[in-house]
């Protein structure tokens, strides 16, 4: 049983997409369509911009976003279709795309509203997000709550065992990778973003993406979609607002997604779009998951056979 997975933001990386476009005509007229939608060329921020460019919270998401349907229109130019997908945090619009419940049009409009409202939601230098390697979930969760006081840290990103992300308050979030290096984590560093993701001072933000959503119009869904929030299996099109909602200030619950994906009879996984990360985690996470990438035009060329 074949998944397709979608990258989320830190997956970026200038001249994504280029290749693509060059190789793919259903990829050029992606990024076209991109454009329009926009209003400004995106492709040309992908293709030929710089890595500062693409780290704005506001860019890199649509950017994201527009790389990984390029890529997933050539898939399904080739009949390779899955039976089930999941994204990372903002990989899972890519997802509901996928899964025929959201419009690529649409999908664009609200990424970069919610980039924007997330970039504008807490001051530069106010938040921070750290990764933590070494602990367990439960022994973070504690740590955090310890750190937390006048200012806030708690959990953002459990992504495979002994990796967990981060995010609060700055000043939280030094304390909280304080403790973990007193208690034994193997590495603790503070991450290169713009924004404090996946907790509660993105309030602000949920706020104003929450009368997006309803006013866009969601369909059920084609394929089954592990929500990164509920780490359950959706088929409504009001399940995947409501979780898209919840998940500006939840945690991304990524190692529970990728076991449910597996008990439902995943063995395959494609991660679609830029980057390999998510290929990395499924195989800490499930071992027997075999996996493949398919964000670029050498990748896409043995997908086929990967899929048959």
């Amino acid at each position: 049983m074949l998944a397709f997975v979608f990258p989320g933001q830190g997956s970026q990386t200038a001249g994504m997409g280029a290749d693509l476009a060059r190789e793919f005509p259903v990829c050029a007229d992606t990024f076209a369509e991109a454009d329009d939608v926009l209003g400004f060329s995106l492709s040309q921020t992908c293709f030929s911009g710089s890595e500062q460019e693409l780290q704005l919270t506001a860019i890199a998401q649509p950017a994201i976003l527009a790389t990984s349907v390029a890529a997933l229109r050539v898939l399904e130019s080739e009949g390779i279709r899955p039976s089930a997908v999941a994204g990372h945090s903002l990989g899972e619009y890519s997802a509901l795309v996928a899964a025929g419940s959201l419009s690529f049009r649409d999908a664009l409009t609200l990424v970069r509203k919610r980039g924007t409202y997330m970039q504008e939601a807490v001051p530069v230098g106010v938040g921070a997000m750290a990764a933590i390697m070494g602990l367990d979930f439960e022994r973070l969760d504690q740590i955090c709550r310890e750190a937390s006081g006048t200012t806030q840290v708690s959990p953002a990103n459990f992504n495979a065992p002994g990796q967990v992300v981060i995010s609060g308050h700055a000043d939280a979030v030094d304390r909280a990778i304080a403790l973990a290096q007193e208690r034994g984590a193997r590495r603790a560093l503070k991450l290169a973003v713009s924004a404090p993701f996946h907790c509660a001072l993105m309030q602000p933000a949920a706020d104003r993406l929450t009368s997006d959503l309803v006013a866009t119009r969601f369909n059920d869904l084609s394929v089954p979609l592990v929500s990164n929030i509920s780490a359950s299996a959706l088929r409504t099109g009001a399940e995947a607002r409501a979780c898209l909602i919840r998940q500006v200030t939840g945690a991304v619950r990524w190692e529970e997604s990728v076991r449910t994906l597996a008990s439902m009879g995943v063995n395959r996984v494609m991660e679609v779009g830029p980057g390999r990360v998510l290929m990395g985690l499924i195989k800490r996470i499930e071992s027997s998951i075999i996996c493949a990438s398919a964000g670029d035009a050498a990748s896409l060329s043995s997908a086929k056979e990967f899929a048959a």
